[in-house]
């Protein structure tokens, strides 16, 4: 241990002209700061003395012996779309989404939720050129419920790639958060972003998918109906659409039946995918000409807006004209079967994707889908953010109607 450099006897002694009080205070601060410059010149001073214990975990002095072993870092998962998730993985985030939409409920009454520090000093950058209500409250709300922080960052007025490279943005990003959403125009943008990040980037929606959206969709489908399979869901509206590509891939991943009616061309890449997710699963993916051949005996309706974020205003009335043959209306609700559940990922317009008397009547469940954005949002995280924590808390038990092994 090192030490004070020595003293000599001349520079002990105090100087002439001082009382006793005072000369016995000049030796006793002396004294002290002989003994602070001894404990500084000592190896990791805080870490002996200090009373930080969260620092103390750190500084190897085994007064705490429960610290895991240090584990290689994982590497990145990153969620695009659909496809960049098994079937088990989102049966295991369906469970965890339940437990932790329960956990809340018990909260409210007794103020514990089990999972109120499962992200516990993490921080989750939400990147947004697109506005949004809904993804953006869902996420930060989640984050907070899970013990982390999540930080918005508008990129409308400063896009990705412009002030700096995108390959520097994603090491700095990946320096700072542990996972980045990004709600974009394009897919280009948020593909660039998976492309150099350490760390998880995860589609808020783009031109080409809606992930997140498909998981909230998939849990309201358990809780109203049990199960996914064996369902037939369908779909109306604008086929050329990120909703509808996603939907698509989720139909053929999951093994359901999708019917599509409306305008627009699918793009021919997610024909194949969706071609190669239903030869393993059994799914079924259809197009038809008209609503009510689509809609005949289905478990589930599917509308999404018209009018989606940047379509020119004068071009609304024309759109309207265009799919107007694809609305859901109270008549078309009957040709499906009498339990048939109604949902829409919301904003929703009353008169056009929908009548009124069918997205407010008892049929409908846009709210418990709204809701469950929330719920399914910070499974979601915590199996890309935190995989082990995710695989701690994943035996939370089997989705009701389906076999552990699905």
């Amino acid at each position: 241990q090192a030490r004070a450099p020595p003293r000599s006897a001349a520079a002990a002694r105090p100087p002439p002209g001082l009382s006793g009080r005072q000369a016995s205070a000049l030796a006793d601060r002396r004294k002290k700061e002989r003994k602070m410059a001894s404990s500084a010149a000592a190896p990791d001073w805080l870490g002996q003395y200090d009373n930080a214990t969260s620092f103390l975990y750190t500084r190897g002095l085994r007064r705490h012996t429960s610290d895991p072993p240090e584990l290689p870092r994982m590497p990145a998962k990153h969620l695009l779309t659909m496809c960049d998730l098994t079937k088990p993985e989102v049966v295991d985030i369906m469970r965890v989404a339940i437990a932790m939409k329960a956990s809340r409920k018990v909260f409210l009454d007794t103020g514990f939720d089990r999972f109120s520090d499962t992200l516990k000093g993490y921080s989750l950058l939400t990147l947004f050129e697109k506005p949004s209500l809904r993804t953006r409250v869902s996420l930060e709300v989640g984050m907070h419920q899970l013990g982390g922080q999540a930080i918005m960052y508008s990129i409308s007025d400063s896009p990705l790639g412009v002030k700096e490279s995108i390959e520097d943005t994603g090491k700095v990003l990946s320096r700072m958060c542990q996972g980045v959403t990004a709600r974009v125009n394009s897919r280009k943008s948020v593909r660039n972003l998976a492309m150099v990040s350490t760390i998880p980037v995860i589609n808020a929606l783009d031109d080409y998918a809606h992930p997140m959206q498909m998981l909230a969709d998939l849990l309201t489908i358990i809780e109203h109906k049990g199960t996914w399979e064996g369902i037939t869901m369908a779909y109306f509206g604008d086929l050329e659409n990120n909703v509808t590509y996603d939907l698509m891939r989720t139909a053929a991943l999951m093994g359901y039946t999708l019917h599509l009616a409306g305008v627009g061309d699918i793009e021919a890449g997610v024909w194949e995918e969706v071609k190669k997710l239903c030869a393993a699963s059994g799914g079924k993916v259809e197009v038809f000409k008209t609503a009510q051949e689509a809609v005949k005996d289905v478990d589930v309706i599917y509308c999404d807006s018209w009018m989606s974020y940047g379509i020119p205003k004068e071009e609304e009335e024309a759109r309207k004209k265009l799919f107007m043959p694809f609305q859901v209306d109270t008549e078309l609700l009957k040709m499906a079967k009498p339990d048939c559940i109604f949902m829409n990922c919301l904003p929703a317009a009353r008169g056009m994707e929908q009548t009124a008397e069918v997205i407010d009547g008892p049929q409908s469940v846009v709210f418990d889908q709204a809701e469950n954005r929330l719920h399914a949002q910070k499974a979601l995280l915590v199996h890309l953010m935190a995989p082990r924590r995710f695989a701690q808390i994943v035996s939370v038990g089997d989705l009701p109607g389906t076999k552990a092994s699905a």
